[in-house]
């Protein structure tokens, strides 16, 4: 009797040693994901939004949040007024690829683009949109390439709060 119950726990904790070695087995081999942004050539494409974040107003009166393309993180970002902003703000930005060695030439809005708080009318105003760097490229033939756009966002005195979303245009011109 002695013989099966000995034998029984050594069945038993065989099995809940595999399980735990499977667990530990799967445990350790997580998924790897990949990705790759395909761009045509002649042509450009999104692949992150211009984003003012999280702003909140200390006081009152009127303010600006301005994003520097040509900066990362924290020095990119500049406020003016009783505004502060949070971490999660950053240029947008762009990419786009030439068939042969040539200029391209990067278009931003030259007027101020208005966005509009979800589930209402009020309004807030973009300007002063910058490219990073030059906004002439030389490139070699093929050659993909990328850049940040930043701009200015005014907000008024007593701007109602919620949710606003606005689009530009970004124009390449590829001679």
């Amino acid at each position: 009797m002695a013989h099966r119950f000995l034998l029984a726990a050594l069945v038993a904790l065989g099995a809940a040693l595999l399980s735990s070695s499977a667990h530990a087995q799967a445990a350790s081999n997580p998924d790897g994901r990949a990705h790759v942004q395909l761009i045509k050539p002649l042509s450009v494409t999104k692949l992150d939004d211009l984003d003012f974040g999280t702003v909140t107003v200390t006081g009152a009166g009127a303010g600006t949040i301005t994003i520097d393309p040509n900066e990362d993180g924290v020095a990119a970002i500049a406020a003016t007024g009783p505004l502060s902003v949070g971490s999660d703000a950053h240029a947008a930005k762009f990419g786009g690829a030439a068939v042969k060695k040539t200029v391209v030439i990067i278009r931003v809005p030259k007027k101020d683009v208005l966005m509009t708080r979800q589930g209402g009318t009020e309004q807030m105003r973009i300007s002063d949109f910058t490219v990073e760097g030059n906004d002439k490229k030389t490139l070699a033939a093929l050659e993909s390439f990328d850049f940040k756009v930043g701009g200015t966002l005014h907000v008024e005195d007593g701007q109602v709060e919620g949710l606003y979303e606005g689009t530009f245009n970004v124009e390449i011109q590829y001679p």
